[in-house]
């Protein structure tokens, strides 16, 4: 029971809800970039929402099935075909032996997941089979996909015919809002340079990928400061500090970059922000372009934001599997 890679798209790798544990040796939790997308995805073809899945930025591969199956499609907005013929996302759809999966140009966000039923049965490493390509395993031999490429499937006989409701399905938008927790060191702004990064309008650049989205705009003011020991010169550094995912780093106080699932653990910028974890799946769905802007709250809101998260994903569950 395989897939085979007729195309590989652009940078699609294998990915499921990812490795935590490791952050302080060095390795990043990793997993989906937009993790209630590959969630869904499982959910619609009757996995376990931790199955491993394809994750494809910006573009997405071609397939070839030697096996009956039941697939689904979610994240970005794509034209899916099978065999030439349309298909729907966030809905699971039977494919048969030698069918060909597709995709057109993205319409709207930035990744799309394929889930098959049965999950990708590529290895486990360090309990996930998620790829960490700079560490070079996991996933489907610790990279990204190639043509020709061979993947086993799991076996399970799927559901097809499942549909996430229209009220449920999140809308990408070239315009968004991050909320984001000041910290640990937006002490080192000044008034007017932390006004600037909370006021300003930002644009995602094309340096975006699961290390991190870079982001252009203003510069930002520092203190003044007299360089500490074991600190660099650029008025951003500090002694090395361990990096939370999704903490905001400004280098030179210009462009700032929001960490994302497979970032370094820790370096020597100032962490000025960080965003809030119910946000993370939107960063992970902006395109190049994407106008943003940063919006502080409070520890008990974001906490409040995570509890909505996890309650919407129940309420796709429910939907899903009723």
């Amino acid at each position: 029971m395989t897939v085979e890679i007729l195309e590989p798209g652009l940078a699609s790798n294998i990915q499921d809800q990812g490795r935590p544990g490791y952050y302080n040796v060095g390795i990043p939790p990793g997993g989906a970039a937009d993790l209630n997308a590959a969630a869904t995805a499982n959910q619609l073809v009757g996995n376990d929402v931790g199955a491993a899945v394809i994750e494809s930025p910006y573009m997405g591969p071609s397939l070839r099935f030697d096996t009956a199956t039941v697939v689904a499609v979610t994240g970005g907005t794509v034209p899916v075909t099978l065999n030439k013929e349309p298909r729907p996302q966030w809905e699971s759809f039977a494919v048969a032996p030698g069918d060909e999966l597709s995709f057109g140009f993205l319409q709207a966000g930035a990744r799309i997941y394929i889930a098959v039923a049965g999950g990708f049965d590529v290895p486990i490493v360090l309990g996930s089979r998620s790829t960490y390509v700079t560490g070079g395993f996991g996933g489907f031999e610790g990279r990204t996909l190639q043509k020709g490429d061979v993947l086993p499937i799991g076996e399970a006989d799927g559901t097809p015919g499942r549909v996430l409701p229209e009220h449920l399905r999140p809308v990408y938008s070239r315009a968004v809002e991050l909320r984001v927790v000041l910290g640990l060191y937006d002490y080192r702004l000044t008034d007017a340079g932390r006004t600037c990064l909370l006021e300003s309008e930002w644009s995602m650049s094309p340096v975006a990928d699961r290390m991190g989205f870079r982001y252009s705009g203003p510069a930002l003011e520092w203190i003044e400061r007299v360089q500490p020991f074991g600190a660099g010169s650029d008025p951003s550094n500090i002694v090395d500090a361990g990096y939370p995912v999704g903490s905001i780093q400004v280098p030179g106080g210009v462009e700032p970059i929001i960490l994302h699932r497979d970032a370094v653990s820790g370096g020597g910028y100032a962490m000025v922000g960080t965003v809030i974890s119910a946000d993370m799946n939107k960063v992970a769905q902006c395109s190049p372009g994407t106008r943003t802007k940063f919006v502080s709250v409070t520890m008990d809101e974001a906490l409040e934001a995570r509890a909505a998260d996890r309650a919407y994903l129940a309420e796709v569950t429910a939907a899903v599997v009723s």
